[in-house]
């Protein structure tokens, strides 16, 4: 692995981006949409808001970006640009660390313009600080990004990397407490979401949006961590110079 291999190919992937005016929509404008419109929904209900909406801040992320790099790293391999890229220096963790530099800075934006929008205009109060609110968001969104790497490795279009989102995302947002306490699900899914990252994500946020102490959230931004290393790590290893 080589630092300036990594920095250009985060490079490359942040011109692509810039390029694609529809993908800068979805990944900066949808996620503040949904909260804006999640709380002129509850209108009415403003304790509801108050209660799900830091929570639902880290999970928009997650999954725009878990949906735009999967067909992204489909592209790469279908357009055969990965086969040639690969037959240079770059080596398959070069090219993971750059996608996940560029849409960590992405993600970083992304999340900056819509905890501004659900902090100011919205009126969200968050008891632990924005900071610990803001890095669990652009965790969870790189969480997205390393799964949405890792699964593409397994989809032969474009078609099929978007149906993994009902697979993988679906049964977290289900399983992740946002819905119904985990402590209150029957013990098989309570194991089965001690198991999903985004059951952490979500506990954070909790934690962030009542509390102001940090070993909790340590704890959970450890695990979401843990997770990315090992989407990325497995993303490696199933990493295929182009699609058959």
């Amino acid at each position: 692995m080589s630092p300036r291999i990594t920095l250009a190919t985060a490079a490359r992937v942040l011109r692509q981006l810039r390029g694609d005016r529809r993908t800068v929509a979805l990944l900066m404008v949808v996620p503040s949409a949904l909260m804006v419109l999640l709380r002129y929904v509850l209108d009415s209900d403003t304790q509801t808001f108050d209660q799900i909406g830091l929570q639902l801040l880290g999970i928009f992320p997650f999954v725009t970006m878990f949906l735009v790099t999967s067909v992204a790293m489909l592209r790469e391999r279908t357009s055969g640009t990965l086969e040639r890229l690969l037959t240079t220096r770059l080596a398959k963790l070069d090219l993971l660390v750059g996608y996940a530099l560029a849409f960590g800075l992405t993600a970083l934006a992304q999340v900056g313009i819509a905890t501004a929008i659900t902090m100011g205009w919205l009126g969200l109060h968050i008891v632990g600080g924005v900071g610990w609110a803001v890095t669990l968001a652009v965790g969870s969104a790189l969480l997205g990004m390393a799964l949405g790497l890792f699964v593409s490795a397994f989809a032969t279009t474009e078609f099929q990397a978007v149906q993994f989102m009902p697979a993988v995302v679906l049964p977290q947002l289900l399983l992740c407490g946002l819905l119904v306490p985990r402590d209150h699900m029957l013990d098989v899914l309570h194991w089965a979401s001690d198991v999903l990252p985004l059951s952490y994500v979500v506990d954070g946020m909790a934690r962030a949006q009542t509390s102001t102490a940090s070993g909790g959230l340590l704890g959970d931004l450890g695990v979401v961590v843990g997770c990315i290393l090992a989407a990325l790590g497995l993303g490696a290893v199933t990493l295929r110079r182009r699609t058959p």
